[in-house]
């Protein structure tokens, strides 16, 4: 249980934060801009669920939830239980992964198939998950990125790969099944 009595610490103060594990880093170390940009996104899940309604909202609930997790694997390079800590690591799991892709297929059936990329916007709601993609391929990147410095588990740069692709199919949806997407018309303000 996570306890707060206290919000600021003043620990921060010289351009370092604490890890899940208690060691100490930079503010700009890229773990710290991985899990940080993980909740980045978790807000931008939060404003795009003022719009949602649903099956939707719950399913951006559960997202929410899962990037919390997201951000407790990330926060941790030690990918095993540590001798000062009573629990395991909070790690992503290949079920996670497994539970978007059934959410995406299951999304996608009811759509026709795309005959043109498509530009963001519609309905607000449509917008907003965009908004929602475009952040967690950033936050793919920089998960990646990081992977390439320090243990990541795989798990959690799969969820990312999948959730953007959620997004994509969750805006379609929201704009009446695909059929409110704004077409994208190559070269057609070149004249």
């Amino acid at each position: 249980m996570v306890v707060l009595n206290k919000i600021y610490t003043k620990t921060g103060d010289a351009g370092e934060t604490a890890l899940g594990n208690g060691a100490r880093v930079a503010k700009h170390a890229m773990r710290v801009t991985a899990y940080g940009t993980s909740d980045e996104l978790n807000c931008f899940v939060g404003i795009a669920r003022l719009e949602a309604t649903g099956d939707v909202d719950a399913a951006l609930s559960r997202i929410q939830n899962d990037l919390f997790d997201l951000g407790a694997d990330l926060c941790r390079p030690d990918m095993e239980k540590d001798a000062g800590s009573e629990y395991p690591p909070l790690r992503m799991t290949d079920a996670q992964v497994t539970r978007l892709e059934a959410e995406i297929d299951a999304m996608n059936d009811a759509l026709e198939p795309l005959r043109s990329f498509i530009l963001p916007g519609g309905s607000t709601l449509s917008a907003h998950l965009h908004v929602c993609r475009t952040v967690a391929r950033r936050s793919e990147r920089l998960a990646v990125e990081l992977a390439t410095m320090e243990a990541v588990n795989s798990a959690a740069v799969k969820y990312l790969n999948r959730l953007s692709d959620w997004f994509f199919v969750a805006a379609r949806i929201a704009n009446d099944g695909g059929k409110a997407d704004v077409l994208w018309v190559p070269g057609a303000n070149r004249t």
